[in-house]
C-alpha cells in the first residue's frame, strides 16, 4: 500500500479540499447548523480509529481487538453522562436522524401516531415531515406557532395530544428562535401516555454552556447531533432515561445502524471534554449575544425577524417583508458577496418550499472565529447593502473583499494556515 500523501496520491481531491478550507477562511458562515471543530476534534475524527469495526457495546463485542476501543467510547459515554446530567448516553448514532430513527424503532410500530412541530414553522423532517420516512411510517400529526407572536402555542400541541394520543410526543426544532418549555411539553406527554422527546441538535451546546434550558430533567429520551452549537464532528448521540437504556441501544445496534464510526465516537469525546470548561460556557453565552445583535440589527434596517428575536443561536428573516426577494435569491446574493446563509421557510408561508420567503442566520462559526457585537452589526450592514441590490455583481465582489479583510483578522479554528 502506497504511503504518498493525498496530494502526490490525488491532487485533484486535495486541492479541492484546499479550496474549501479557503471558503471556510474567507467567508463568514451564518448557516445555523455549521461551526467549527478544534483542531483535537480534526485530528481526532483523522485517526487510525477509522480502521476499526467495533459492531456492538463496551464489553459486548462481536469482534475481538476492542481493549483500546472500548476504552474510547466508555469515555464518550462518562463524559456525555456528566455534562448533561443523563441517566443513560448511546454515542453511536451516525447523525441527528438516524438518532431519531432509532427512537421511532425503539418505541412505535409502523402507523403509530406522532406528534411534532411542523417543518414549515421551524420543526424537523425526521418529526413526521411528509417527505421523510417517518412521514410515510407513522401517522403524523403536526403543531405550529401562533400567527401573531410566532411562538410555539401550546394550547394547540395539548390539544392535538388529546385528541390523537400520540405515542411519541417531538419538541425540537431546526428554525424556531425562542426557548422551548420543555416542562410543559412532558406534562402534555404524561397526560396522554405519551413518551416525551426532545431532539436538541441545534441547542445541545447551547445547553452544555448554560446559555439554553435543558431538556435532560424532563424528557424520557433526548436526541441531538454533536456538530452544530456541540463543535464536535459531524455525529448523533441519545441521551435517555436508565429504564429506555436497553431499548434505545437495541434500537441504535442492530437496529438501525451497523458498527460504531469509532474516528466520530473519539472526536466526540474530545468535544466533550472542551464543552465542559469554563471557556465554552462563555463561548455559549456569547453566541445567543451575538445573535440578538444581529437580530437587533437588522430590525433596524427594517427587516421582518420572525417571532422578534432570538433567545438562542439563530434567526429567521422574512426577507419579502417589503421587499421584491425571496429566500433563495436572497441567499445565492449574499453567497455571492461572502455571507453564508440557507433559505427558510417562514410560519404560513405562501411561496414554495424550494424558494420560500425566508433565510435562517446563526451565530455559532463566526462566535468560534472570536466575533462579538460589533462584528454582528457590520454583517448586518453588509446583508442590508446587498439585499438592496442583490443582481449587482461588482457590489458583491467588493462586499466580499470586505468580509475577506475582516476574517483574516479573525482566524477560523482547526483550519491549516496557507
Amino acid at each position: 500500500m502506497s504511503e504518498a500523501s493525498l496530494q502526490q496520491v490525488d491532487p485533484e481531491l486535495a486541492r479541492l479540499i484546499a479550496a474549501e478550507e479557503t471558503r471556510q477562511a474567507q467567508k463568514i458562515r451564518l448557516i445555523a447548523s455549521e461551526n467549527y471543530a478544534s483542531r483535537a476534534v480534526l485530528e481526532a475524527t483523522g485517526s487510525v480509529l477509522a480502521n476499526k469495526y467495533s459492531e456492538g457495546y463496551p464489553g459486548r463485542r462481536y469482534y475481538e481487538g476492542q481493549q483500546y476501543i472500548d476504552a474510547v467510547e466508555q469515555l464518550a459515554i462518562d463524559r456525555a453522562q456528566a455534562l448533561f446530567g443523563a441517566e443513560a448516553v448511546n454515542v453511536q448514532p451516525y447523525s441527528g436522524t438516524p438518532a431519531n430513527l432509532a427512537v421511532y424503532l425503539a418505541f412505535c410500530n409502523a402507523g403509530d401516531t406522532i406528534l411534532g412541530m411542523g417543518l414549515p414553522h421551524g420543526g424537523h423532517l425526521s418529526h413526521g415531515w411528509s417527505v421523510s420516512i417517518t412521514g410515510r411510517y407513522f401517522n403524523a400529526v403536526h403543531y405550529g406557532v401562533r400567527r401573531e407572536d410566532g411562538l410555539v402555542d401550546l394550547d394547540q400541541v395539548r390539544e392535538l395530544a388529546r385528541q390523537h394520543r400520540p405515542r411519541l410526543l417531538w419538541a425540537g426544532f431546526s428554525s424556531y428562535s425562542r426557548v422551548l418549555d420543555w416542562g410543559a411539553f412532558a406534562a402534555i406527554a404524561r397526560e396522554v401516555d405519551a413518551i416525551f422527546v426532545a431532539d436538541m441538535a441545534h441547542v445541545s451546546g447551547l445547553v452544555a454552556g448554560g446559555a439554553y434550558p435543558s431538556p435532560v430533567p424532563h424528557a424520557d429520551v433526548v436526541t441531538t447531533t454533536t456538530h452544530k452549537t456541540l463543535r464536535g464532528p459531524r455525529g448523533g448521540m441519545i441521551l435517555c432515561r436508565a429504564a429506555h437504556r436497553k431499548a434505545i441501544n437495541a434500537a441504535v445496534f442492530p437496529g438501525v445502524q451497523g458498527g460504531p464510526h469509532n474516528h466520530t465516537t473519539a472526536a466526540l469525546a474530545v468535544a466533550l471534554k472542551e464543552a465542559a470548561t469554563p471557556a465554552f460556557g462563555q463561548y455559549a453565552q456569547q453566541v445567543v449575544a451575538n445573535a440578538r445583535a444581529l437580530a437587533e440589527a437588522l430590525r433596524a434596517k427594517d427587516y421582518s425577524i420572525i417571532s422578534g428575536g432570538t433567545d438562542n443561536h439563530l434567526l429567521v428573516v422574512d426577507v419579502t417583508h417589503n421587499r421584491p426577494l425571496s429566500g433563495k435569491g436572497a441567499a445565492r446574493a449574499l453567497d455571492a458577496a461572502g455571507l453564508v446563509c440557507s433559505a427558510n421557510t417562514i410560519p404560513f408561508d405562501p411561496r414554495k418550499p424550494f424558494d420560500p420567503s425566508g433565510i435562517r442566520l446563526g451565530t455559532p462559526a463566526v462566535t468560534s472565529r472570536g466575533m462579538r457585537e460589533p462584528e454582528m452589526r457590520q454583517i448586518a450592514d453588509w446583508i442590508d447593502r446587498v439585499l438592496k441590490d442583490p443582481t449587482n455583481e461588482e457590489l458583491q465582489r467588493v462586499v466580499a473583499a470586505e468580509i475577506a479583510a475582516l476574517c483574516a483578522g479573525f482566524p477560523a479554528p482547526g483550519l491549516p494556515e496557507r
